[in-house]
């Protein structure tokens, strides 16, 4: 059985073997630093063979309690995602698998590669509502795009921002932002057309191309965890966060969510930013109707479970959800899924997949038009 990592995304290292079809594998750490969990690799020669395959360093991760009834993803044209078999001993993660063909792909949660997303970004690119942007060139040399659409609702429309991705091992939230510009740039859904009608979209789908690229789990070329960078970001070190702050600040913020994936929770949910010094009742009020909106319109959202609330005046301002919300005085919030499945709804055989971050994507949307109808005293649109 031969196993490779050397293409877009790819991650793992090959430590040898440890008997008939069993090999011994180890994660490779982020560029410049002690981060490491994501994993991709292709194996080659196991069809109709029991296959074992055994991550040697699982306990020394960035979040080794995120193996805790994980199920590793698997696919044989790297379109579909499976769950199959996979043990944790609370040192290493062993992975059991019997494949059907000659070449089969394992990954930690379903790989959203740069080139789907330069697929992403060409065919929004093409539609007459976008202005695609670059707002400028990682250490790499890749373009920073970000997505403009909507007709803005004249001088008081809203700017309302959604950025995805600044940990590249969280693959889920560009599939998460695949679903959202599927749903705004359909022509024919009534509640797009009404969103773009009264504001202005700013959608940057994928915040780290290079860890991306790389087959990093949470930091960029150099090392760098951009979501611990925002109050004073560097243009040589951090130049995604450089760039994507200063449009903000160019543009301005009326609302934000920055997309994630949890390791260890096994939930959708958002976190806010309670501990911010300026924090507001009208950013509080949309905040709460945002999080409650969207619980009661999709059941793959909940509330229950999460992250601890900040105390007062506790807020970490290098995170980008208390930056903007403390910067601009409007409803931030972090969004995040999970690597397992969702507990309030398993589904066994594909757990929580690309399609379902799509559709909770769509239903993100919907709290926005709630709130410009319902909400009399904080509305958002």
């Amino acid at each position: 059985m031969d196993i490779t990592s050397s293409f877009d995304g790819g991650n793992i290292e090959v430590l040898g073997p440890a008997g008939p079809h069993t090999v011994r594998l180890a994660i490779r750490k982020d560029n410049n630093s002690d981060f490491f969990q994501w994993f991709y690799f292709r194996a080659t020669g196991g069809q109709n063979v029991n296959c074992r395959i055994i991550i040697e360093n699982a306990s020394e991760s960035a979040y080794p309690e995120g193996w805790h009834n994980y199920s590793v993803v698997a696919s044989y044209d790297r379109q579909n995602w499976f769950r199959i078999p996979t043990d944790y001993d609370g040192k290493k993660l062993t992975i059991n698998h019997r494949p059907e063909t000659d070449v089969v792909w394992y990954a930690y949660f379903a790989p959203y590669s740069m080139e789907r997303h330069g697929d992403l970004i060409a065919t929004a690119a093409t539609n007459p509502l976008v202005r695609l942007r670059s707002l400028g060139q990682t250490i790499d040399g890749q373009d920073i795009d970000m997505i403009e659409l909507g007709s803005g609702g004249g001088p008081n429309g809203k700017k309302i921002w959604f950025i995805g991705r600044q940990h590249p091992g969280e693959t889920m939230a560009e599939w998460w932002m695949e679903g959202l510009l599927d749903r705004l740039l359909d022509f024919d859904d009534p509640v797009a057309r009404k969103l773009l009608a009264k504001a202005r979209f700013y959608i940057i789908p994928n915040m780290n191309p290079d860890g991306s690229r790389r087959g990093h789990l949470r930091t960029n070329a150099a090392g760098v965890n951009l979501n611990r960078v925002w109050d004073n970001p560097s243009e040589e070190t951090s130049p995604e966060v450089y760039w994507a702050r200063r449009n903000m600040e160019r543009l301005g913020v009326d609302f934000h969510m920055d997309v994630h994936g949890d390791e260890a929770l096994p939930y959708n949910f958002v976190a806010g930013f309670e501990g911010i010094p300026s924090i507001n009742e009208k950013q509080t009020q949309l905040y709460e109707r945002f999080k409650t909106t969207l619980a009661a319109l999709s059941p793959d959202f909940q509330t229950e479970h999460g992250y601890p609330k900040d105390a007062p005046g506790t807020a970490d301002l290098k995170k980008c959800t208390d930056w903007v919300a403390e910067r601009f005085g409007c409803p931030a919030l972090t969004l995040e899924m999970p690597f397992k499945d969702n507990a309030n709804a398993p589904e066994p055989t594909f757990g929580w997949s690309p399609d379902r971050c799509k559709h909770l994507a769509r239903h993100c949307l919907m709290p926005c038009q709630r709130l410009s109808t319902t909400c009399k005293k904080a509305c958002l649109l």
